[in-house]
């Protein structure tokens, strides 16, 4: 990986630093930050009787309240400035349901309760704690509870002080929630700009309520699955799952704003009232083909964002969904919020800071309005090892930030980030969206709320022209408020409408409403598009999309109508981006296109990096038909290559699985010695050959052989799916992410064009650890005995560090106690290995240099 890309603004010293002290938190001299900031430790927590902390807001008397993950809630003044927090001025909340009941100030109740070590005139009293959400508004204190073994279970509570005692007396089930008891259950809950309701954010094991008020979501939940999806952790779950839900203050109503999350932990609105989350996809599916990358959502009315279990997952790119703001990389999410009242320069003020638990970041997310929704680019604002983040907010009485690390019973502690710099920290304004965009879509989402009328005449006609919308927000709300519609109002536009954008958004819709009666309307109408003439890679995308959610609600076709389809997908398959055909090599595997075997392997073949490949080998499973026994070997010795491949820690079961899936579909007579050899073929070595045929050797280059090819050797036409090809060969794949393919552990290099010169480009792939990104970088972790760990942290629990050691093994894994480790510090060795370039020629060189230096380029096939 290129360790250069995405740099930060704060530059740090690798000088040792101590390993935090025993039942210390991470030292603030040990903690990056901007130039100009400054950060204090205002406590560690004691672990055996305040836990580990996970949530956190302010109440009205300027006191912070904390959760810790297994035990119970705690509440203090706001440390005055310089000093630290006073282990005397912390309370444990309590309450009782018939009378005031408190705590004395400054005693603290163990974490896991034992009946016989709580003071009798405590024994009696309920107790809530196991929060992850909490939210002081309209006089009381909010708090979401993910835990079955809590005295509550998991639902949204509300503490009330009845008699103004400021202690809590009275506690009201706001809602209990149906989650299985894991850490995707219910999370955050924040008050809507509105001042009348307050959001409540919920992760992929907490089923929806029965009886919610409404859903702004159209209620057309589906798998979408054209073959059966791998699946190896929540196996069986089914949409809507993983949901944010805007609630009254009693709890009256549920209104549902958008599903399809996994684990978003968190969620903030911006000035102009557009929310936003953090979310991640699973670790273990890394390097597959349905990995996406760790991500900023902007949340808007009525999406899915696609979250499937296991391979079901829904790019980024699929019309019903709504795809990413920014991509961030590896990482797991947990709190977020804006800069507004911070005394911070006018960027920061503005930013989005989001938290990374695992790898120890917080990132400053830097959004622009872009049509309708935002676009963003990031920093890492700070970073330690470790700094397991958890939540975070900015006070705007003090205008310093205040964060907490903890989580899965590590140790906990509590910091204040303040500036100190020159800069201006006065006020300052955001950024706003264009007036226009905003109007648009949002007039759209006004047909998805609750109360809205069935669209007619003039409104039913605004909502078919913006189908055809440039911007994707928009046609997302018309395409969502056109599904709210009856089918039957607006069917009968399809046939005659002449704007492709429109009528692909309109079969897609039709598709998800009324497949299962309308599925042969929308094949009939999809087959009759010439796919050549098609505009660009989106709508040709689109097309796919409608045909697949056809199948998938409708049902396979039979008889001439399937072969009059699997004639029509073979005139367009194989197509010309990778995307394309990778959705189309699903669709022929399940209507069984005779060509599909012959021409999936040509792209199996050619394909430069393992998601592709995997794309394609997992479509082939179930196929029986258009086997040679040269094809049937090629795809069998594809697994043989493939044994060098890696990726997170269920990656090998996955590949397992599609062998096994493949080896049963290989009809009795066909498994011949020869056949029965191959699959049985044990490989040899464990380094990644991405290639059909091994490459040759051919030197191991520096700048001086390779300087003088610049400039006039990038001029004029590269060949840029060589380029893409040697971006395979070089292995970059592995941790790179590029024009959505790749794998997540490093840099996106997409936007390499803004960022590196030709010449600094090739620099950092032939001497990677000339500079080293703090993001990127490995910690060395030297031992109490002497011994050292080279690696970075992407993973804790208690007192173990989990650390990743080679980063084109994403699962290798080496775990340390943290109480024996002596020191930490930055290594001066890149992580990213030398002569990646070593196999090619400079024409392949400079073909790669060309590619990534023009990702996004519309005069190029590969890109649009």
């Amino acid at each position: 990986m290129i360790t250069r890309l995405l740099s930060t603004a704060a530059a740090f010293l690798a000088v040792s630093a101590l390993a935090p002290a025993q039942g210390t938190a991470t030292d603030r001299e040990d903690i990056r930050l901007p130039d100009g900031f400054a950060i204090e430790r205002l406590y560690s927590v004691p672990k055996d009787t305040q836990g580990s902390w996970v949530a956190m807001c302010l109440d009205d008397k300027n006191r912070l309240i904390v959760s810790d993950q297994y035990g119970g809630l705690y509440r203090f003044p706001v440390p005055p400035a310089g000093e630290a927090l006073d282990p005397s001025s912390i309370e444990q909340i309590t309450y009782a349901e018939d009378g005031p009941a408190r705590k004395p100030r400054g005693k603290q109740a163990p974490v896991e309760e034992n009946p016989a070590d709580i003071p009798e005139e405590l024994r009696k009293l309920p107790r809530i704690g196991h929060a992850q959400g909490l939210c002081y508004a309209f006089d009381s204190l909010y708090v979401v509870v993910n835990s079955r073994r809590s005295a509550t279970g998991s639902g949204v509570f509300r503490l009330l002080d009845t008699d103004q005692d400021d202690q809590f007396d009275k506690i009201v089930t706001i809602r209990k929630l149906d989650a299985t008891g894991g850490e995707h259950g219910p999370h955050a809950i924040i008050k809507d700009p509105d001042g009348k309701h307050l959001l409540v954010v919920m992760g992929n094991q907490t089923q929806l309520p029965d009886d919610y008020t409404h859903s702004r979501v159209p209620e057309l939940w589906g798998e979408d699955q054209l073959l059966p999806s791998l699946q190896h952790f929540m196996k069986g779950a089914e949409a809507p799952l993983g949901h944010v839900a805007r609630i009254d203050p009693d709890g009256k109503t549920w209104e549902i704003l958008a599903t399809g999350f996994r684990n978003q932990y968190d969620a903030a609105f911006n000035k102009e009232g557009d929310l936003f989350t953090f979310d991640a996809d699973m670790e273990w599916d890394l390097n597959t083909p349905w990995y996406r990358p760790t991500r900023v959502n902007h949340i808007v009315d009525g999406a899915d964002f696609g979250w499937r279990t296991g391979s079901g997952k829904f790019p980024a790119y699929c019309t019903d969904t709504f795809g990413a703001v920014v991509d961030i990389g590896p990482g797991s999410p947990t709190g977020v919020c804006f800069g507004y009242g911070a005394k911070f320069p006018a960027k920061y003020q503005n930013a989005l800071y989001i938290c990374d638990w695992s790898y120890g970041k917080l990132y400053a997310v830097h959004l622009a309005p872009s049509g309708s929704s935002y676009s963003a680019t990031f920093e890492e604002f700070a970073s330690a090892q470790p700094l397991p983040l958890t939540d975070i907010l900015v006070n705007e009485k003090d205008g310093a930030m205040y964060f907490t690390v903890g989580g899965r019973k590590v140790q906990s502690g509590l910091y204040r980030v303040t500036y100190t710099g020159k800069e201006s920290t006065a006020a300052a304004a955001a950024p706003k969206m264009d007036a226009e965009m905003r109007k648009r879509r949002e007039a759209m989402e006004a047909h998805l709320r609750k109360g809205a009328k069935p669209a007619g005449g003039g409104a039913l006609d605004k909502i078919w022209e913006e189908l055809g919308a440039e911007d994707r927000g928009i046609r997302h709300a018309a395409r969502a408020a056109l599904e709210k519609q009856p089918p039957a109002n607006w069917t009968r536009r399809i046939p005659n409408e002449k704007n492709p954008q429109i009528v692909l958004a309109a079969l897609i819709a039709l598709a998800r409403a009324d497949g299962e009666q309308s599925a042969g309307i929308v094949i009939n109408r999809a087959t009759r598009i010439d796919y050549q003439k098609l505009e660009n890679r989106q709508q040709r995308l689109d097309l796919i999309r409608a045909l697949t959610l056809a199948v998938t609600r409708g049902g396979v076709p039979a008889g001439t109508r399937k072969a009059k389809l699997a004639k029509y997908l073979d005139g367009i398959y194989p197509a010309r981006t990778w995307e394309e055909n990778r959705d189309l090599s699903a669709l022929v595997a399940a209507v069984e296109m005779p060509t599909a075997v012959p021409k999936m392997m040509a792209l199996l073949e050619k394909a430069s990096g393992q998601e592709e490949q995997i794309a394609y080998a997992i479509n082939l499973r179930f196929l029986k038909d258009g086997w040679t026994p040269e094809l049937r070997e090629k795809y069998f010795r594809w697994f043989v290559r493939a044994a060098g491949y890696h990726g997170g820690a269920k990656f090998r079961a996955y590949v397992d699985n599609i062998k096994k899936d493949a080896v049963a579909s290989v009809p009795e007579a066909a498994m011949t010695p020869e056949l029965t050899a191959v699959i049985n073929t044990v490989r040899k070595d464990s380094g990644p050959q991405f290639s059909s045929k091994p490459r040759k050797f051919v030197k191991m280059w520096s700048m001086g052989d390779l300087e003088g090819y610049l400039g006039a050797g990038l001029e004029g036409g590269r060949n840029f799916e060589n380029g893409r090809q040697m971006f395979g060969a070089g292995t970059c794949y592995v941790c790179h992410r590029f024009n959505n393919e790749g794998g997540a552990v490093g840099p996106d290099l997409t936007a390499a064009a803004g960022k590196f010169s030709p010449r600094d480009l090739l620099e950092s792939i032939i001497d990677p650890g000339k500079e080293i990104s703090s993001q990127y970088g490995a910690s060395v972790f030297t031992m109490k005995d002497g011994s050292q760990v080279i690696g970075r942290i992407m993973n804790l629990k208690e007192d173990d560090y989990r650390i990743t050691t080679d980063m084109m093994k994403p699962s290798a894994i080496t775990t340390v106690k943290a109480s024996e480790v002596e020191s930490i510090e930055p290594s001066p060795v890149s992580m990213m290995p030398p002569g990646l370039l070593a196999t090619m020629e400079p024409e392949d060189i400079l073909d790669l240099l060309a590619y990534l230096l023009s990702a996004g380029d519309p005069d190029h096939e590969l890109f649009q």
